[in-house]
């Protein structure tokens, strides 16, 4: 289970201080440990429902905060909060965020380099704003996450395709059908992990990350040092991000890239970063993001002093090619630098790469963590497992 996998790690910290009551999606499984209670809320975004639910376990308990670190929820949570009274980043910014096209614009209203970006309806709109931008281009839906449907294009004659498989993805999200045509930024990728509170914001820790070639832009590692200098750097374009949106209070995960050694703004989520990253900054500064973001929620100052001075890398596992999992294992004993390994897929399972029509979810395998005391001794330790963990694919047409 993708929740699991990611975001156990989240619940336990935050139950490990608060009474947690939840509302879910579905009956809770892998939850029930960690929390006093829940309310099945089958479609969450649905704000009168998830209104209801509210009120329901805010007459049940003294309810001192609400969060969530799911993308999809931000702008219902946020106004859940302010229909309980309680702390809470301003939904319409929380709807900024979702947003990359507002995102845009406040951006350049307030100064924060970024890239030009035109919002399009039709293939021919999409054709007109690359042409004006220049080649190559980004594609991508204005309000969906994890890079789905985000795809480069190089040339015109590349473009209806990535436009197809843009709006295919952008079709599917539940606020905004819309699609973006945008300038791409030539330069390393990176995230900032940052914690507002009361509307000053901390810079806790960059990531650097790997990415899939082009087209897509999947992610495939994330390294976490806590000394990386390259932290005074983003730090300054990460607040003013940040204050550009209005964010007051929350966890946000602000992703850039550096353009001939300069911050260029990709988008600011207003949540606790996914494939583990918040884990990686716990391993290697001691500072609990999901811990921050609970106290902040319930109106309290949050930790933000680190305990540690070391490094963590991820390593999101896929296949080379499409086809079924035939065999999956990890050679050897596990040294005490690997800090976890873990499989989504098993022997039997179909992959399905984003090349082939697939994404994150029907693609990887899994992840495997190491640490150690800076952040390339720690991507060393990741290559030399990787090294020793075997997954073979058998290719196969998949329907």
């Amino acid at each position: 289970m993708e929740a699991e996998a990611y975001r156990a790690s989240c619940l336990q910290s935050v139950a490990a201080v608060y009474d947690v009551v939840l509302i879910t999606s579905e009956e809770p499984s892998w939850e029930v440990p960690y929390i006093r209670d829940c309310v099945v809320v089958p479609d969450p975004t649905d704000l009168a429902a998830l209104s209801a639910a509210g009120r329901v376990l805010a007459e049940l308990y003294d309810v001192a905060g609400v969060f969530t670190w799911t993308e999809w929820y931000l702008v219902p949570v946020a106004r859940l909060a302010r229909r309980l009274g309680l702390t809470t980043t301003a939904p319409e910014v929380m709807q900024a965020c979702r947003n990359k096209a507002t995102a845009r614009s406040l951006f350049a209203r307030h100064g924060v380099p970024s890239a030009a970006s035109i919002s399009v309806r039709s293939l021919p709109e999409a054709a007109d704003a690359a042409e004006g931008i220049g080649y190559p281009v980004v594609v991508k839906p204005a309000a969906r996450a994890a890079s789905l449907g985000v795809i480069r294009a190089d040339t015109p004659e590349q473009l209806p395709a990535a436009h197809e498989f843009a709006d295919q993805a952008a079709g599917q999200g539940p606020e905004n059908t819309g699609v973006l045509v945008e300038e791409y930024l030539d330069g390393p990728e990176v995230s900032v992990e940052c914690v507002t509170y009361r509307g000053e914001t901390t810079v806790v820790a960059v990531t650097r990350k790997t990415l899939s070639p082009p087209p897509f832009f999947e992610e495939l590692a994330h390294t976490v040092d806590a000394a990386d200098p390259l932290l005074r750097t983003v730090e300054p374009a990460a607040r003013a991000a940040i204050r550009a949106l209005g964010v007051t209070d929350g966890v946000s995960h602000v992703e850039m890239r550096l353009v001939d050694g300069r911050p260029r703004l990709v988008e600011v989520n207003g949540r606790i970063a996914g494939d583990m990253i918040g884990h990686l900054v716990r391993l290697a500064t001691g500072i609990d993001l999901a811990r921050a973001a609970a106290d902040i929620a319930c109106g309290k100052a949050p930790d933000l002093v680190p305990t540690r001075s070391s490094a963590a890398a991820i390593r999101l596992l896929y296949p080379e090619t499409s086809g079924t999992l035939t065999h999956l294992s990890f050679e050897g004993p596990r040294p005490p630098w690997l800090e976890r390994i873990h499989f989504h897929h098993h022997p039997g399972d179909r992959l399905l790469l984003p090349v082939d029509g697939g994404h994150l979810f029907t693609a990887r395998i899994g992840y495997l963590i190491t640490t150690g005391p800076t952040g390339e001794t720690a991507d060393a330790r990741a290559r030399s497992a990787l090294d020793r963990l075997e997954a073979r694919v058998e290719p196969a047409p998949i329907t």
